[in-house]
């Protein structure tokens, strides 16, 4: 990926206006934000690693202009299996004329659809369950407990998936996490595909403790020992791509923290930004503006606001494109 100054002069000459004006706002804080010494965290909801958002964000993690992750089960899992079985995956174009038995044909074919892109089950999510069931197991066996990301960690540091890379691993995002030994918070995994396989091994009694995989609870104890650490120094900064689990469970330690743990000097998100094309209604948390975070206590009204209503597959790459320019001016 190219992260030439032209990147940047050509967003701000033809973004001017509307969502474009928001995204290059957006990007700008986000470059000031770290030029004052300052960290942030990636909540990412939706598709993104099926959408291989690891071309731009791996480089974004290399770079340390991301310091923690907040993820959904499926995406910290899609990126690992878009890394083994890339060749296999079948984009449809058409998929919106899809009818019902065309959508029965590709479950027979064993391909289970996200959109335009069908994920292989064979070569992508037996092959990953084959290896992360015999660590579940190992440590299931020895007493040992880790988060879900750091089974993966360990996975793709002891270079057993090598042999089954179809993508250069410098384009998948949890590599490049796992080489930093990144942050990362998982809420909700268990609504995963292998959050469920997890499960169905645990009720066949391959694993005998289910706690051998740690939870939501230990991570949001973990998110608040981090979050202290990091704002002891300096600010946190928030940027959310989508809504639900990924973006309030970690934006919600800052008032547990403040309101439930009565820790008043905690200071809130130094800087949010939020991509979304959910619409603002009927309670929806994916079209929720910054504002209504102020009545949570999760931003002040100082804080750096920004919200970009588009394609996120579209505007996360321009804004990491443009936070990695700043750095060649």
């Amino acid at each position: 990926m190219q992260h030439a100054p032209q990147i940047k002069a050509f967003m701000r000459h033809h973004f001017r206006h509307f969502n474009a004006a928001a995204l290059v706002d957006a990007a700008e804080g986000y470059s000031q934000f770290l030029a004052e010494g300052n960290q942030m965290l990636l909540a990412m909801a939706g598709a993104m690693s099926t959408a291989e958002l690891g071309l731009s964000l791996a480089e974004m993690i290399r770079q340390d202009k991301v310091h923690a992750i907040s993820c959904t089960g499926a995406n910290l899992e899609e990126d690992l299996f878009n890394l083994v079985a890339h060749d296999h995956y079948v984009r449809l174009p058409n998929y919106r004329d899809l009818t019902p038995a065309q959508e029965q044909e590709l479950l027979e074919r064993h391909l289970n659809r996200v959109t335009d892109t069908c994920i292989p089950e064979e070569e992508a999510i037996r092959r990953i369950e084959s290896n992360v069931l015999d660590d579940w197991i190992k440590a299931d066996r020895s007493g040992q407990r880790y988060f879900p990301h750091e089974f993966f960690y360990h996975i793709l540091s002891s270079g057993e998936l090598e042999p089954f890379y179809q993508i250069d691993p410098k384009d998948s995002w949890l590599m490049a996490a796992a080489q930093k030994n990144l942050p990362l918070f998982v809420p909700g995994w268990e609504d995963s595909t292998l959050g469920n396989i997890y499960a169905a091994h645990c009720l066949r009694g391959h694993i005998r403790n289910v706690h051998t995989v740690r939870n939501g609870i230990e991570y949001m104890m973990s998110l608040a020992e981090w979050y202290e650490r990091q704002v002891s120094a300096r600010h946190v900064g928030f940027f959310q791509i989508g809504g639900g689990i990924a973006g309030d469970f970690p934006i919600c330690v800052v008032p547990m923290m403040r309101q439930d743990l009565e820790r008043t000097d905690i200071p809130l998100w130094g800087y949010f930004c939020q991509i979304s094309d959910s619409t603002t209604s009927y309670g929806s948390y994916s079209g929720a503006i910054p504002n209504e975070k102020i009545t949570w206590e999760k931003l002040s009204i100082d804080t750096p606001r920004f919200v970009i209503e588009s394609d996120a597959t579209i505007v996360a790459p321009l804004i990491f494109a443009y936070v990695l320019a700043s750095e060649t001016l």
